[in-house]
């Protein structure tokens, strides 16, 4: 087995719990091990959740646990058209009805806190300004904007490198989301969102911070910001109704770490003491292979960093699984499991799973933008 995907093998497979099995995550009691993965799925115009997003996250109520689509902390933290914010009155009242849904529907559900620091557009931004970043160095990947209701895919803008006076103001407004999205929009919980290449990743890996003071530099000035966010949040909502979301290794968004291992194995350690629901780990690409022979890792060993140090927030794993993927990452001793892709053209994936399918297939022209054709049209079992 090749570095990037070892774990240690279970000697008690037979023993493992089921996809189907309950458990508790933090404060967060699941009704099973199958979680909704956060979908970009652009649908939210001027920022606000609709009631057609009610209804597409309560078809998908069965899972264990529902993590939305990632949702922008503030005007700054956009970084796509249409997708959803927490930052005022009628984004969290939008929000509250899509919890109503989820929770009348026997669901449980969780707010992803988003700021996409330099993977942004100028049309995105405060009075059309540049995005934000650790430091100035332009993201080589793109956004999506929509013009006359067509979803455009566009090179980000070139970025500015945020001061260190500023950030205190950021983790502010995660801290406040946080509490907005518990207190007022009703939500069970909430997940930091430190993957993919956007501002707290950003800050994280060597690729795409090169600052001189507190923030950058060492792996300790580089986790700096997360962990900073990271308490703020946990001291406004308790640990218990906190998840966070890790890439180590994914390119995606212009990602990238020179030194990726004891980088996350001290991020892990020093997560471990703030008592979290649980850890969501994206293994290899997001969206991609799950194995990067340029980008060894082994996720064992951050696992068993994180346990040595104390956490014991249930561990989630992401990134192209199937049924007997799945299957086999419980036996290895993960505890919950999230589906991507699949959910998008399966409401009912629990059932499916539990049946062994049949599975819908997904329209890609649709993934991004629209109405209800390709989001909350896709059938469900008889």
């Amino acid at each position: 087995m090749s570095a990037s995907l070892h774990r240690q093998k279970s000697s008690a497979a037979p023993c493992a719990p089921s996809l189907f099995d309950p458990v508790q995550a933090g404060e967060l009691a699941l009704a099973n091990r199958v979680v909704l993965a956060p979908l970009t799925r652009n649908r939210a115009p001027d920022a606000i959740p609709t009631a057609l997003m009610a209804e597409y996250y309560a078809q998908r109520a069965s899972a264990g646990l529902l993590i939305t689509e990632a949702t922008a902390i503030s005007q700054q933290g956009q970084g796509y058209a249409d997708v959803p914010g927490l930052y005022g009155t009628e984004q969290l009242d939008g929000w509250k009805k899509v919890t109503q849904a989820v929770h009348g529907a026997g669901g449980k559900i969780v707010v992803q806190l988003w700021h996409v620091g330099r993977v942004s557009h100028t049309d995105l931004q405060p009075d059309g300004g540049p995005p934000v970043a650790p430091s100035a160095l332009t993201a080589n990947t793109k956004t999506v904007l929509i013009k006359d209701g067509v979803p455009l895919f566009v090179p980000t803008s070139a970025p500015r490198a945020l001061h260190a006076d500023e950030l205190p103001g950021i983790v502010h407004s995660y801290q406040t989301a946080a509490r907005n999205a518990v207190g007022t929009a009703g939500f069970d919980g909430v997940e930091i969102h430190g993957a993919n290449g956007y501002l707290l990743d950003q800050f994280l890996k060597s690729g795409s911070n090169q600052r001189g003071d507190d923030y950058g530099g060492s792996i300790e000035n580089r986790a700096r910001l997360l962990l900073e966010v990271t308490r703020a949040i946990t001291g406004a909502v308790g640990g218990g109704r906190t998840g966070i979301r890790l890439s180590p290794v994914t390119p995606a968004n212009d990602a990238f770490d020179a030194d990726p291992q004891p980088l996350f194995d001290y991020v892990v350690r020093q997560l471990a003491t703030l008592n979290l629901a649980y850890l969501h780990i994206i293994e290899g690409a997001t969206g991609g292979p799950r194995e990067l022979a340029e980008r060894p890792f082994d996720y064992a060993a951050l696992k068993a960093a994180y346990r040595q140090a104390g956490g014991q927030g249930a561990w989630m794993v992401n990134n192209g699984l199937d049924k007997t993927l799945a299957e086999q990452a419980l036996a290895d001793g993960a505890d919950l499991v999230a589906f991507g892709r699949p959910y998008i053209a399966n409401p009912d994936l629990v059932e499916r799973l539990k049946r062994g399918g049949p599975f819908n297939e997904g329209n890609r022209a649709t993934y991004y933008g629209g109405g209800a054709e390709g989001y909350t049209d896709y059938p469900a079992l008889a």
